[in-house]
Order: C-alpha cells, then sequence, then structure tokens
C-alpha cells in the first residue's frame, strides 16, 4: 500500500493530524511545544487530573499496591484497590454492581460482544460516539440509525423492529454538548422487549446520573474524574453476565490498582460538589457572555461548546490564530464530525476564571 500517497491527500482535504507535545501538567494552564496556553480542549471538566489530593492518594495506592496490576481481573490482576472502587462507583450511580473497564471504548465493545447472541438489532443515534458505533459494526450486530435526539424517528424506527433489541445513546454527545432525552427513552423502552443502553462519558461526574431501572450505563473516569478507565453499571446478574462473556474484560490486563485508589479520592471530591458548582458557573458566564457578543455558539449547557465553522481549513486556521494569541482549542474535522459541520470545540473546565473565558471570546470574535 502507498502509505505516503494516503497522507498526502489527508494534507491537501485539512484532514491530517498531528500530536503536540505536552510538557506540564494536565490543567486549564498548559505548555504544548515550549508555549503556554490556557487549555480550553481538555476533557478534565472538573480539573482533578492535577489535583493535589488526587495525587497524594494515587502515590498511596502506588506504595500500596505497585504500579501495574499484573494481569486480567479473571486471573490475578483484580486487587482489593479494584473490588472497593467497583462498590463506590455502584453506590454512587445508584445501581447493584460495577464492572471497570481499561477505557470507554473497551466498555463499549465489551457490552456489544457479550450481547451478540442475545440481541436481533440495534438503534442508535445519529450523532452517538465512534465507539459505539465501531463496537456495534466490530460485533456485526444489526444497526440502523434514527435521527439525532428524535424521539419521532426512533419510534418509527422502532415500530419496524421485532424480537429482543437495544436503544443506544450518547447521555451528553461529545461533539455537540447537547443531552439526550433519557425520560422520554425510559417510556420508550418500559413496555417493549428493549434494553436502554447510555454512553455517560461527558456527564458522568458533572451531571447526576439518569438510569432508568434494568438498563446498561457506561461511563469513563479519564474525563470529569481526573483519572482513567470506565465503568459499567446495572443489575447484579447483568455484571455477571458481562464478566463471563465480555472478551475485552476477559481479555485485558487490569487498569493499576494505584489509579483505582486515586479514583476513589476523586468521586469523594465529586460528592462534594465543590468542582460541579465552579464548572456550572463557568459554562453559565461562558454562554451569557458568548450572547453579549452574539457569537454564532451553539447552545449547550454541558462543559462542551461547541463554534461550527462549517469548513476545515478555516477551522485550522483559527485554531492556530488563537493558539498564537496563547489559547489551545482543537480543530474537529471529518470523520469525527459530519463534512460541513467542522468546527472549534471549547471545553470548560472548574478551574477556568472568567477573565481567561472573557479573552477567549474576545478572541475568538476577533479571530472570526
Amino acid at each position: 500500500m502507498d502509505f505516503s500517497k494516503i497522507l498526502i491527500e489527508l494534507k491537501d482535504k485539512h484532514l491530517y493530524r498531528s500530536r503536540k507535545i505536552s510538557e506540564s501538567a494536565q490543567d486549564t494552564q498548559i505548555t504544548i511545544n515550549g508555549k503556554s496556553l490556557i487549555n480550553f480542549c481538555s476533557n478534565d471538566y472538573l480539573s482533578l487530573a492535577n489535583h493535589p489530593q488526587i495525587k497524594e492518594a494515587f502515590k498511596k495506592g502506588v506504595d500500596a499496591h505497585g504500579v501495574g496490576s499484573g494481569a486480567s481481573h479473571l486471573v490475578s490482576g483484580h486487587s482489593r484497590a479494584h473490588h472497593d472502587l467497583e462498590d463506590a462507583l455502584a453506590e454512587y450511580t445508584g445501581q447493584e454492581r460495577t464492572l471497570l473497564f481499561s477505557a470507554g471504548y473497551s466498555a463499549n465493545l465489551g457490552i456489544f460482544s457479550a450481547l451478540k447472541g442475545e440481541l436481533d438489532w440495534v438503534l442508535q443515534d445519529k450523532l452517538n460516539h465512534a465507539s459505539l458505533i465501531d463496537a456495534n459494526q466490530l460485533i456485526d450486530l444489526p444497526l440502523q440509525r434514527y435521527l439525532h435526539n428524535n424521539i419521532q424517528s426512533l419510534e418509527k424506527k422502532l415500530a419496524k423492529q421485532s424480537g429482543p433489541g437495544m436503544i443506544v445513546t450518547d447521555t451528553v454527545f461529545s461533539m455537540d454538548g447537547d443531552q439526550a432525552k433519557i425520560d422520554d427513552l425510559k417510556k420508550i423502552v418500559k413496555d417493549s422487549n428493549t434494553i436502554l443502553m447510555q454512553d455517560d462519558a461527558h456527564g458522568f461526574g458533572i451531571f447526576k446520573p439518569n438510569i432508568p431501572k434494568n438498563s446498561i450505563y457506561m461511563a469513563t473516569l479519564g474525563k470529569a474524574a481526573g483519572t482513567m478507565g470506565a465503568f459499567v453499571a446495572g443489575n447484579e446478574d447483568f455484571i455477571e453476565f458481562l464478566i463471563q462473556k465480555s472478551r475485552p474484560y476477559i481479555y485485558t490486563t487490569a487498569i493499576s490498582p494505584a489509579i483505582c485508589t486515586a479514583t476513589i479520592k476523586s468521586l469523594d471530591l465529586i460528592k462534594a460538589g465543590e468542582q460541579q458548582a465552579k464548572l456550572l458557573a463557568n459554562i453559565d458566564f461562558f454562554r451569557n457572555f458568548k450572547e453579549a457578543l452574539g457569537l454564532p455558539i451553539s447552545n449547550s449547557h454541558s462543559a462542551i461548546q461547541p463554534l461550527i465553522i462549517g469548513d476545515g481549513e478555516k477551522a485550522l486556521k483559527i485554531s492556530q490564530t488563537l493558539f498564537e494569541q496563547g489559547f489551545y482549542v482543537g480543530a474537529i474535522r471529518p470523520p469525527t464530525v459530519p463534512k460541513g459541520t467542522e468546527r472549534l470545540r471549547i471545553t470548560l473546565n472548574a478551574n477556568h476564571t472568567q477573565s481567561q473565558i472573557e479573552q477567549l471570546l474576545a478572541c475568538i470574535k476577533n479571530a472570526l
């Protein structure tokens, strides 16, 4: 295969991706390629990734458990720290049990791999995360996609299905920042032979989990919780079923037990609510200030604030302009988002100051 030709084509289409080297801890102030920047593209929504209490808990976890887990959960890798974190997450989400995975992508693949022989069909929101679509297709389950957050579109497709199936949605959509209508979905699945699954990667820790009875809930720990990994929550029988049938769970080395110790401390801080209050205040301030400036930023109540540009080259140029002015904001292009919806994806963190938000929005207005 001519890989160089493919790379040239990606560059010509302004779809080439490159890595920038971070030389500092993950925070609202970050150093990239030697340049100090205000970071507006991190999913560290609650500013916990560099929190001193969580770092101290991680060090204690290393002292108690070492660094690596050494094996999969079903061999010798399931430590007391893993078990305690699963119990803490079950209590926080109000579910009977939870199960840890190494990443959200792995967790979603694990759910679908376990359910392959149990489902006849799957309906997914048009804007679901790539990991949900990939898991569905890799496991080769019949898939249809309903219009984004459109209950009528979902009901129309659901009426044509027969046999057991599953409705799948992001809870907070990763590129638009809007939220799924979980209460409406709960009513739809209540009287049908259907399971509801939600991926709450971008809402966990910020908004209170809304988990209907007998549904499947997946969330990640590398965003608002500030550590790494993911978990699935649900009924006792379902979690035990995953342990027996989920190939990514069975065949993957467990995450570091020290990470589990740090995440338990993170969960304590999430329960305290101080960081959420700061983040939600920043979201309100951002929304009010962008309205005052007349910026065409989508109406999102989450930490994700998208500015649709509609052109990949232009989005990259604006992102680079902001970079030169001291702001790190990612330009999002296909295939992450559909062609014509290229955007700047601004993410707010709890420790951003109002002054930083004002400066960013003023620079965006000038750049536009």
